[in-house]
């Protein structure tokens, strides 16, 4: 008599569906003290399916409260990626002179016999988000050539008083601009003879952030996300451009000649910022799939696939070589859930291994910071033959995560292996040997040198692999170092 083995890879502080089938978040919008959170979902089926927009709430970006779907399929088709904005002026003339939340979403339909029909389209909410209505005049915009015009974000530009839209069109990003989210006109294309080419371009954003901090010195950031393709073992991932934009045209800047990556693992895709966080908040706010679609219809989980990668607060530095570099780290509000266990300062390896040693861990963050040119790892995850090791190579100048044995992986030939990050150093000072890691009950992310190298990978352990260690260079002592577990979210549900 055989015993089949259950295992429970639904995260204890990452969002999932409560079930089936979820990839790209969209719509991200703040909008009366609530973090709104769509997602492409197929609600009766656990592979990518007719796309719906499912739709999820927040008041503090831990717990989310998941809420019905907001746009399902009609006519016009099924409903893929986009955007939400509030329309603080009613210039859509939804709202009766109040403000409201717009949706602005492709519309996808499969025709027999000929190529599928990308179109834009809006939706829009009189009660907070709880009911949609689909705009009678969809779609509001459509290419006569391009097969792949998907994925519409949104913006107001306040010094041209109109909306502006990035929109994905194959290999390249086009913008346009609008006075009232519904007339548009073509503005510029962005993408040829610059950035990685390797699969079909997706779920664009731009935006303004501040370097290092300074609000008087401000560049513009494109995220641009690349489809898998067969040629390239990384699958499906996020670049990033940085450069000037004057509300028509994006220039990028000399070093965005150089192909750069949002995040270094496996895992980070479709990932955008959200609209309308509040000017006092000031912070650029920022989710992504955690899957690749690699190997996304295949992922060993029961009941629901896909989870969203913890928020994140992004910001722009300056690189010793004069380049401005895209950093990250989970959002400040995630310290709410923690509940400290370890904490240590100036500990030897030994030392640290015996505050770690009688830990059994599946959901938890883990912080250390060690002395430039150090190299130490962790094994977090651990058990039964299996680990996932996280750790600072000093002699190759990166951080990495190794989950070649990490627990299920047959699902995909190329799911295993070693990925890393180059630590850059910054304009004032080398790069810092700081490990921020988030584990959780089947991923990984990875924030190193203050956040400027990140990592995000999936893991499939035994639920009783919840052992961790660490290992270093002879005489390293960690200048400190803290363990959390991260409690499930009280009011909500993940």
């Amino acid at each position: 008599m055989s015993t089949m083995i259950q295992h429970d890879y639904r995260s204890v502080y990452h969002f999932s569906p409560r079930e089936k089938w979820m990839n790209d978040p969209n719509g991200m919008v703040f909008f009366q003290g609530e973090y709104h959170l769509f997602y492409q979902h197929h609600p009766s089926g656990m592979k990518w399916g007719p796309m719906h927009w499912g739709h999820a709430v927040s008041k503090d970006l831990v717990a989310w409260e998941e809420l019905p779907i907001a746009l399902a399929p009609d006519e016009l088709g099924m409903i893929f990626s986009g955007s939400a904005v509030v329309d603080w002026h009613d210039t859509t003339g939804f709202f009766g002179g109040e403000p409201g939340l717009v949706a602005i979403f492709t519309h996808h339909l499969e025709r027999e016999g000929q190529a599928a029909l990308q179109t834009q389209s809006l939706a829009y909410s009189k009660d907070a988000g709880r009911t949609w209505s689909k705009y009678a005049g969809n779609p509001v915009l459509a290419h006569p050539s391009f097969v792949d015009f998907r994925d519409p974000k949104v913006f107001w530009d306040a010094e041209k008083e109109r909306w502006v839209m990035i929109v994905a069109c194959g290999q390249t990003v086009c913008l346009y601009h609008s006075p009232d989210l519904k007339s548009w006109t073509f503005a510029s294309e962005f993408g040829e003879g610059i950035g990685f080419h390797g699969g079909v371009w997706e779920c664009p954003d731009l935006f303004p952030l501040p370097v290092d901090g300074d609000a008087s010195r401000q560049k513009w950031v494109m995220l641009v996300s690349i489809g898998d393709s067969p040629d390239y073992p990384e699958g499906s991932r996020t670049q990033y451009f940085t450069g000037e934009f004057d509300g028509e045209t994006f220039v990028p800047d000399a070093h965005s000649r150089t192909v750069r990556w949002l995040d270094y693992g496996r895992d980070n895709y479709a990932g955008v910022s959200w609209s309308d966080v509040p000017a006092e908040d000031g912070r650029r706010l920022f989710i992504g799939w955690m899957s690749n679609w690699k190997y996304a219809n295949l992922t060993p989980t029961e009941g629901f696939r896909g989870a969203m990668t913890v928020p994140r607060e992004l910001s722009l530095r300056t690189l010793a070589d004069g380049s401005t570099a895209l950093a990250q780290q989970p959002v400040q509000e995630l310290a709410a859930a923690r509940v400290p266990l370890v904490t240590l300062k100036d500990a030897t390896i030994a030392e640290a291994q015996q505050a770690l040693a009688g830990l059994a861990l599946e959901s938890y963050e883990l912080r250390a910071e060690a002395a430039p040119g150090s190299s130490y790892a962790f094994r977090v995850r651990a058990g039964g033959g299996e680990e996932t090791i996280v750790g600072v190579d000093a002699s190759l100048g990166e951080a990495y995560v190794d989950r070649s044995n990490s627990g299920l992986s047959g699902f995909h030939e190329q799911f295993g292996g070693r990925h890393a990050a180059k630590l850059e150093a910054g304009r004032d000072a080398g790069p810092s040997h700081d490990l921020t890691i988030l584990v959780d009950r089947a991923s990984v992310e990875v924030f190193a040198n203050d956040g400027q190298a990140v990592l995000t990978d999936l893991i499939y352990p035994n639920a009783d692999a919840a052992g961790l260690s660490v290992a270093g260079d002879e005489g390293l002592v960690l200048a400190s170092l803290a363990i959390y577990a991260i409690r499930q979210p009280a009011g909500g549900s993940v």
